[in-house]
């Protein structure tokens, strides 16, 4: 009997190139407003702008593009031109529009899995943005279960676990955010794997739980299947 049935993967930057777009613009945000201050102070106001702001727009591109706005807005004291918030909207659109492109070992990992293990999407953000990924990756007939949240919680975890399988206990959750998609399983009482990406936003960083047992850090994607064997042994 596998001790692992349900197995949970997250999108961007788990599954595909995601935060690269996010730090690409940030750049182009930096250029817009050099002459009005700092690189690092700005890059302070608009996480700060996101934090602020999360509550209200969630996780995603729109809610970036507006923190965008609303720090040029307070970092020129009202004066930013309006040919600058026109290139933040372009910048914007034209982030929602980018082709997605496949993380390496992505298709294997999911081919492996799929004919043994429930395979189920967990992923936040804009829900027309994160269809359209979802969409364009040709992934979507691999999973057998689809969420697109608002949020990562522990209590999130167990609903969707309930939902799509034995409940937690027998479930896993793959993905590179520490918060989202390692501490939190966790503590709702499944496994919790960190894929490296790279690039991680800031406000995804949390503690990595080292010492939990139901805590495990692969190199790559391509890992998991050795690992969920090994468990599923034990």
């Amino acid at each position: 009997m596998r001790r692992i049935t349900t197995i949970g993967f997250d999108a961007d930057d788990t599954l595909w190139h995601n935060e690269r777009f996010f730090r690409m613009t940030q750049e182009h945000f930096a250029s817009l407003l050099v002459d009005y201050t700092d690189r690092e102070s700005l890059m302070a106001r608009l996480l700060a702008a996101e934090r602020r702001n999360l509550g209200q727009y969630g996780f995603g591109i729109k809610g970036f593009v507006l923190s965008m706005i609303e720090t040029a807005i307070e970092v020129t004291e009202e004066r930013v031109p309006a040919s600058v918030i026109a290139e933040l909207l372009a910048a914007g659109q034209e982030m929602l529009r980018h082709p997605i492109e496949l993380l390496p070992h992505v298709e294997e990992t999911i081919e492996a899995l799929a004919p043994t293990h429930r395979l189920v999407l967990i992923t936040k953000g804009d829900l027309l943005d994160q269809e359209r990924k979802l969409a364009q990756s040709g992934l979507g007939d691999s999973f057998d279960a689809i969420e697109i949240v608002s949020e990562k919680n522990p209590e999130v975890y167990a609903r969707i676990f309930a939902r799509h399988g034995e409940g937690a206990e027998a479930a896993l959750m793959a993905g590179n955010s520490i918060r989202s998609d390692v501490v939190a399983p966790i503590l709702a009482g499944g496994w919790g794997v960190h894929v490296p990406h790279g690039l991680e936003w800031e406000i995804e960083q949390a503690e990595v739980p080292i010492h939990h047992a139901r805590f495990r850090a692969l190199s790559h994607l391509g890992e998991l299947p050795d690992l969920i064997g090994w468990i599923d042994g034990s």
